[in-house]
């Protein structure tokens, strides 16, 4: 299987000589094509900050990072601007949708921008949508929606442009239990009938027990890893309780 992702000793430090932060500390991993990788740590772990440095929107201060095979630490202006444009996906947890935009043309935004003629586009958008189950929404706007919904919207636009990876922070933060489920489900969907690969981090033990296999992030390094094989997801979740408990972690923090 190809690796889609490759993190390689990478460091992350913040401030000046007279007052240095280590965010990342020396980590590497990798991800295959197809998985579903959960990443978790308590508040200033780290997590946040090491999906900003894959996501390009913070640089490493060492290593490197490959998608696909390329070095995106070495991107600059255009270039960077096309691979996030063409190589990733987001879903972040308050939607960033655009509320003068229906849900079509939210989706749509992602092909539009590429300049993909307006035929393809619909085709996607309705493939999408049909997917994520928001066929019947495409001509609402954001405020008519409900908070799934909307999450749905997000992951939709994610997937359009079948990027190479899907970066996933927080996404069920601001939704209660059943619009989380129902986006986790999604989240299940696009991983196993589209193949998509899928990086998200969370602090919530419930979502993480969808993916299949877990990172734990503890002062800037990986603390411990965890992979649910042939478990189902009642024994996987119990499993990242325990170690959640090894962390230190506050268990009401975590389910």
């Amino acid at each position: 299987m190809a690796v889609i992702l490759n993190v390689n000793h990478i460091e992350k430090y913040y401030g000046s000589k007279g007052s240095v932060t280590k965010a990342i500390d020396n980590i590497s991993f990798q991800v295959q094509a197809g998985e579903f990788v959960g990443i978790m740590g308590a508040s200033g772990s780290g997590k946040t900050t090491l999906l900003n440095c894959i996501s390009t929107i913070d640089r490493v201060t060492s290593g490197e990072i490959q998608v696909a095979g390329r070095d995106i630490t070495k991107l600059r202006g255009n270039a960077l601007n096309k691979f996030r444009r063409e190589e990733l996906g987001f879903v972040f947890q308050d939607f960033h949708l655009l509320d003068t935009l229906t849900v079509y043309e939210n989706i749509a935004l992602a092909l539009s921008i590429r300049r993909i003629s307006p035929g393809k586009i619909e085709k996607s958008v309705r493939d999408a949508a049909r997917r994520l189950g928001i066929g019947d929404i495409l001509n609402k706007y954001p405020y008519q929606i409900s908070g799934g919904e909307k999450q749905r919207t997000a992951s939709a636009r994610a997937i359009i442009g079948q990027p190479k990876l899907i970066l996933a922070d927080e996404p069920t933060g601001a939704l209660d239990s059943k619009a989380s489920r129902m986006l986790l489900d999604c989240f299940t969907q696009m991983n196993r009938e589209l193949g998509a690969t899928i990086l998200m981090v969370t602090h919530d033990a419930f979502t993480a027990s969808y993916a299949s296999r877990i990172l734990f992030i503890k002062d800037g390094g990986i603390f411990s890893e965890i992979r649910k094989g042939e478990e189902d997801r009642k024994s996987f979740f119990n499993q990242i309780i325990d170690v959640v408990t090894l962390l230190g972690g506050d268990l009401d923090d975590a389910v």
